[in-house]
């Protein structure tokens, strides 16, 4: 049987749910091919969207008219906003979600969305054609066709996304004890990787791990510390209602010598410590065992016991990943006196599966070796259901542009849509993956960003919405609740900056309020952007400013809070964009095809290398690649101009 799509997503994970319904929402007929539908954007690891940096991309996957952040919202459990004791740079929203209504919630969505349909299947082959006749130039030798799975349909499609997360030739391990899934109770996918490298394509192994799942019911909450979520106006996505499930806490508890005794006499039986795992797995996300071995003077390590739903039993024991003997990791929590009565569901395991080596890959994420082909999610070497998210946006959006669907004036057209560093945290997952590659499972953090004060959480929709209704990806309701906003917005900006504060009748206020009387007139702005006041304070001394803020439309504290932060810290914004638009200067210097690497004698060697591996298309690119100096990037200023 054969099936004809024009885009093709493997795997139901986050980056394929994404990719499938941005593909879908800009026109273009696609198939999502799952295993399983009824484990659609399966919450793996843990129950939570968002964290830090990772918040900011859920936001900005939101802007852009995805749908993680209003499934977020809808199955949410418990909300944080990370960070609040540092400036708004890095603030970052977090959610626990019940994780079957998480999955229940993202299957209605794929079954609401035209020109998207779903097939139960396997892939077990990427189908590839030699076009070598007709390339030039820097046009690969081969374009995919489409993919047979293991029940003998043929689905063929102008593009195909690869999404596979953690299955391709997926091997789990609990203690000695290997057996082949992509997730616990789930096979691997066993022949797929190698219909993909035999064109080229280069693959290599990585290792992730997940905890042990525990029965509430054996909990001593009495012996835990309680973490309640916020209650407040906070929420992932732009539009949508507020949160409607019942929040519930988390829970702290901590190691201590007696348990980390228990785990080291069961270490040489550590796949990770006896030779079984050769791969590398997260730094930023280390078992327990690892930590132990790293830290071995510590004492004590922090644990979090965290809901898995409203009506589940079910729990995650946050920061006790490991994939030691079943019988030492239940052994050891029993040490813990709120765990001493401890049942679980199942132990922890980890897990080795396939990735290709990102650097392969152009900033569409579409393949440079097979034409029509992309790549989202752990395939890539990343790690957390965000970072995949925000790459099966894009591999969507470029797989939907590539079969040339229309964009939101109408017109047919063959453009990709990629997103600077400048523009989205998305951006830097993304240049950082093609230009740096990854030698370990690839995380987001706020430090990665070298514009942090332009990519916060709270401006998203302004950085990407407009863009994405250009696209026709972002709906008209999300387009002019932005257009009404960013006018709101507007009013408060102009309205600080021009109304005139007279000392006389101010400065008793402020000095209620801890701050420094005015000696001069000055405007509201000024006394905004002082640390010790915000627009609450300013509110309840300036009647006209409470005006002006209690008329606002919808969402009144998100829109003031924009305006806020936008005053607050205007300088520098202002100043980290102009940093921004000099780096611009190198992104416009296209040099992708006009150098022959291995002949140049004016750049160092390992630069030569690299440079060669990559194929940077900018400069700019090629001044990130590691390895490659200010030195040798002049150098080619030079060259470039000769």
């Amino acid at each position: 049987m054969i099936l004809k799509y024009d885009v093709i997503v493997i795997g139901g994970g986050h980056a394929g749910c994404e990719a499938a319904t941005a593909a879908a929402n800009m026109g273009a007929r696609t198939c999502l091919v799952t295993m399983d539908m009824n484990k659609i954007a399966q919450m793996s690891c843990n129950p939570a969207v968002g964290g830090i940096a990772k918040g900011q991309i859920v936001r900005e996957i939101d802007a852009l008219g995805g749908q993680m952040g209003l499934v977020t919202d809808a199955t949410a459990i418990q909300f944080r906003m990370l960070n609040r004791s540092k400036g708004p740079a890095v603030w970052s929203p977090r959610a626990q979600c019940d994780r079957g209504k998480f999955i229940w919630k993202w299957r209605s969505v794929l079954d609401s969305t035209p020109n998207l349909d779903i097939w139960q299947d396997q892939a077990d082959e990427l189908l590839v054609e030699d076009v070598s006749s007709v390339a030039s130039g820097s046009q690969p030798a081969k374009r995919v066709v489409g993919v047979k799975t293991i029940w003998g349909a043929e689905i063929r499609a102008k593009a195909v996304i690869i999404t596979a997360g953690t299955f391709l030739n997926g091997l789990m391990h609990i203690g000695r004890k290997m057996v082949p899934g992509g997730r616990i109770a789930e096979p691997a996918v066993p022949h797929f990787t190698e219909s993909v490298t035999r064109h080229g394509i280069r693959s290599a192994r990585m290792k992730t791990g997940t905890p042990v799942r525990i029965d509430k019911r054996s909990v001593h909450f009495e012996d835990m510390e309680r973490q309640d979520g916020e209650n407040g106006y906070y929420k992932f996505s732009y539009l949508g209602e507020q949160r409607p499930l019942k929040q519930l806490p988390c829970w702290v508890c901590y190691t201590n010598p007696e348990v980390h005794k228990t785990l080291l006499s069961g270490l040489a039986d550590s796949p990770l410590y006896n030779g079984q795992i050769q791969s590398i797995g997260p730094r930023y996300c280390p078992s327990i065992e690892t930590k132990l071995v790293t830290f071995p003077d510590r004492p004590q390590h922090l644990l979090f016991l965290e809901p898995e739903g409203e009506d589940t039993n079910e729990m995650y024991l946050n920061g006790f990943s490991s994939s030691l003997p079943m019988e030492v990791q239940i052994e050891a929590l029993k040490k813990i006196p709120a765990l001493r009565d401890l049942r679980v569901y199942r132990p922890g395991y980890a897990i080795e599966y396939d990735f290709f080596d990102p650097t392969q890959l152009k900033h569409s994420l579409e393949s440079k070796i097979i034409d029509g082909l992309f790549m989202a999610g752990q395939v890539n070497g990343t790690t957390g259901y965000e970072e995949a998210g925000g790459q099966g946006t894009l591999a969507g959006i470029n797989a939907a542009l590539k079969v040339g669907m229309a964009g939101g004036d109408g017109s047919v057209t063959e453009q990709t849509f990629e997103l600077k560093r400048d523009e989205a945290y998305i951006g830097v997952l993304i240049d950082d993956l093609v230009t740096k590659g990854v030698d370990e499972p690839y995380r987001m953090f706020t430090s990665r960003a070298e514009y942090r004060i332009l990519l916060r959480q709270d401006d998203a929709d302004a950085r990407l919405t407009e863009k994405a209704y250009e696209l026709g990806i972002a709906t008209k309701e999300r387009y002019d609740w932005w257009m009404e906003k960013k006018a709101a917005i507007e009013e408060i900006e102009l309205f600080c900056s021009s109304y005139a504060i007279k000392p006389k009748l101010i400065n008793g206020a402020l000095e209620a309020l801890d701050s420094t009387p005015l000696v001069y007139g000055c405007k509201l702005e000024d006394l905004v952007a002082r640390p010790e006041l915000d627009f609450e304070k300013l509110k309840t001394i300036i009647p006209d400013f409470h005006e002006i803020i209690e008329r606002l439309p919808n969402r009144q504290e998100e829109i003031a809070e924009a305006a806020e932060i936008h005053i607050k810290y205007k300088g520098y914004i202002e100043r980290e964009r102009m940093v921004a638009d000099k780096m611009h200067r190198l992104e416009n210097i296209k040099i992708k095809g006009k150098f022959d690497y291995p002949t140049l004698t004016a750049i160092s060697t390992e630069a030569r290398q690299k440079l060669e591996r990559i194929q940077p298309e900018t400069l700019a690119q090629a001044s990130r690649i590691p390895g490659v100096s200010p030195s040798d990037i002049n150098a080619m200023l030079v060259l470039l101009g000769r």
